[in-house]
């Protein structure tokens, strides 16, 4: 199956709704009744109501989406909502809500464009009217989320909050410039300006700022992101240490923005070099259609394909022992080439992804995360020591921190005198610099039949480990 086509769709949907918005929507939307007037267009069809030409224009919009395409989010959150009667199959509140939510937090949606003052009650408008139709699909969203949230639990608001923090946490700096926004009291509900018109409408204000009493505002949509400076300051800090130095000035200002803020200063420092996304990858469940809700987020940077690339030192038997786990085969394959296409397929098929009868180093990693997060001790050590030391993911103390505890839970040895061992180095990422606790731990090592010292720990590990190497 190619992936082309409706990729070329995709990129179609933004165009024509870049170039047409102007000639489709009436001067005032909220003057008009037509709602199809109003939405920016769309193409008449972007895939077939088909359920393999829908699965892969499912692929090719979350593809488009996680690399922040508002207009790819906005269909998403339609299609999710199961607004058209073929999608009926797909239907989801939580995902819906999920890329309605990131489609507001877009600002992509909202950042003027080729604004002119055409005076009278409107005053600056946009001269194309792209501002127009944009204010109109955020206007929808913003009525869709509030009524998709208001019928939800609150563990079901906490999934959409979170599922949301995991794909603005895979946008680099500029993802997390994004949520700091969503927590920043300065900004609007979805880090919009304050004084944006849907931002307005949506904590019920009339465009001066005003109460309006008869508009009570959508509750539910704005107390997603509670707001506090913490939260807020944490965010702009990860956005810094990405490298991105626009993010440095945006840090600086915030400092400057409020009173006190800059006291958390030590605090939100140590609880950024802890931070971890709520998931490791995008919740793979599926809806009744059985089409996965794929990850489409991918490696970027020179720092996410270096780490790809040292894939090769991962001895193929962990990854062929994380597919015996998911029950993907039968036995431990030692050698890509163990694998029939039949099995690829069955893996790409539970990380909905394309069918290409190939096994990527992504798919790889993939793997032994997907039975990590299943339970496996053994993956979760791996996965640890692949954290650690930079292989296949890029080096982060605070996750191979969190999967050696996970791993360690589970009674692994191995995990607990690496624990000790980063308590007693003082690791960026570990919770407890706790040397006393470093002791405690290595006894409860050799307890378990695991001798306490480095060199066992490197010899259990060297297939996983540079030191192989050397």
């Amino acid at each position: 199956m190619t992936t082309a086509a409706p990729v070329v769709a995709v990129l179609g949907l933004v165009a024509v709704g870049l170039a047409g918005c102007g000639e489709n929507v009436p001067a005032f939307w909220q003057r008009a009744d037509n709602a199809a007037a109003n939405q920016c267009p769309r193409p008449q069809l972007v895939t077939g109501s088909e359920f393999n030409a829908q699965e892969a224009g499912l692929r090719a919009l979350r593809r488009a989406a996680f690399r922040g395409d508002v207009f790819a989010q906005l269909e998403l959150g339609s299609r999710y909502a199961a607004v058209r009667a073929t999608d009926k199959n797909i239907e989801d509140p939580i995902e819906s809500a999920v890329w309605t939510g990131l489609a507001l937090a877009n600002d992509e949606g909202y950042a003027p464009i080729n604004r002119v003052n055409r005076g009278g009650w409107g005053g600056f408008r946009s001269k194309s009217r792209y501002d127009d139709c944009r204010a109109w699909e955020r206007h929808v969203a913003y009525q869709r989320l509030d009524r998709q949230l208001s019928q939800m639990t609150i563990d079901e608001q906490a999934a959409v909050r979170d599922r949301m923090i995991y794909v603005l946490s895979t946008q680099d700096a500029e993802g997390y410039r994004t949520l700091a926004r969503l927590h920043d009291s300065l900004y609007g509900p979805f880090g919009e300006p304050s004084d944006n018109r849907e931002a307005r409408e949506a904590i019920g204000q009339n465009a001066n700022g005003s109460a309006n009493p008869r508009r009570g505002g959508y509750h539910s949509a704005t107390a997603l992101f509670p707001r506090n400076d913490v939260d807020a300051y944490l965010y702009n800090y990860l956005a810094t240490q990405t490298g991105d130095v626009g993010s440095y000035v945006l840090l600086k200002d915030f400092e400057r923005s409020s009173p006190g803020r800059s006291r958390y200063g030590t605090f939100v420092e140590a609880k950024a070099r802890q931070w971890v996304p709520p998931f490791e990858f995008y919740p793979n469940d599926a809806p009744a259609s059985g089409v996965p809700f794929s990850d489409e987020s991918r490696p970027r940077g020179d720092a996410y394909e270096y780490a790809l690339g040292r894939m090769t030192e991962l001895p193929f038997v962990h990854v062929g022992r994380a597919l015996k786990y998911l029950g993907v085969t039968e036995t431990v394959a030692v050698a890509p080439a163990a694998l029939s296409a039949r099995q690829i397929q069955t893996l790409e098929a539970m990380l909905g992804h394309d069918m290409e009868s190939r096994l990527s180093y992504q798919e790889m990693v993939r793997a032994i995360q997907l039975a990590a997060v299943n339970g496996s001790s053994e993956a979760q050590l791996v996965l640890a020591v692949m954290y650690s030391e930079g292989i296949g993911v890029p080096p982060d103390y605070a996750r191979a921190f969190h999967w050696y505890s996970q791993a360690d839970k589970q009674g692994s040895p191995e995990a607990k005198f690496a624990i000790s061992t980063y308590f007693a180095l003082g690791v960026a990422g570990v919770a407890d610099q706790d040397k006393a606790e470093a002791v405690a731990a290595r006894i409860d090592s050799a307890l378990a039949g695991f001798g306490p010292s480095a060199s066992r720990l490197q010899a259990v590990l060297s297939q996983v480990s540079r030191s192989q190497r050397r």
